[in-house]
């Protein structure tokens, strides 16, 4: 077994290890750790399959951004998780059920799947060959040309991710003063400012 065998098998082990802790995990914030071992183990996929600024991209946009942003929402909705497992009892045989159907469907599609002889020449006529143009510029391609639109719906999402978890975040509390900006472009000059003598010695 050579060194790039044996670091896919660990990659994939942890990916497997970190999706399953997340959805076990009964601490959130556990779980969005899991998820970031996850991603990181993911990178290191893409790394051996020769991707390395796919892997840059999701340690830095995945792991830097969306999921530092998970855990402070996480952290900082203070939820009672107590009493959300106390009313999680009465919906569980719905979820059985619905988990059921879902395994059944996953074993239907798994038991009808054939591979195609021409998938593999699929997948490789997606990009040009590595000789002739790069993989970063052949997905600069991809992405900016033609599947643009999906790219930024991909965007609009993430942007309103961004905006619900800084409304769920926000809370108006008593005695703490906050900006108002309309009250600060309305106010008047001449009586926001009042100039002082003050002599030598003396305090205001």
């Amino acid at each position: 077994m050579s060194v790039a065998d044996f670091a896919f098998y660990v990659f994939a082990l942890s990916v497997l290890t970190g999706g399953l802790m997340t959805v076990v995990s009964r601490n959130p914030v556990h779980s969005v750790l899991w998820l970031i071992l996850a991603f990181l183990s993911s990178a290191g996929l893409f790394v051996l399959l020769g991707a390395e600024f796919v892997a840059m991209l999701l340690v830095i946009v995945y792991v830097g951004a969306v999921m530092v942003l998970f855990l402070f929402v996480v952290m900082m909705l203070d939820v009672d998780f107590e009493e959300l497992k106390a009313g999680m009892a009465q919906y569980m045989p719905v979820a059985l059920l619905i988990g059921v159907i879902l395994l059944m469907q996953l074993g239907m599609a798994l038991g009808a799947w054939q591979f195609s002889d021409q998938a593999m020449g699929l997948r490789g006529a997606v990009t040009p060959p590595l000789a002739e143009v790069h993989n970063t510029a052949a997905l600069g391609q991809l992405i900016y040309d033609r599947y643009i639109l999906l790219f930024q719906l991909a965007g609009l999402i993430l942007l309103v991710a961004m905006i619900g978890a800084i409304v769920l975040t926000l809370r108006h509390r008593d005695g703490v003063k906050r900006q108002n900006v309309v009250a600060q472009m309305q106010r008047d000059p001449a009586k926001a400012l009042e100039l002082r003598d003050v002599k030598p010695g003396q305090g205001l």
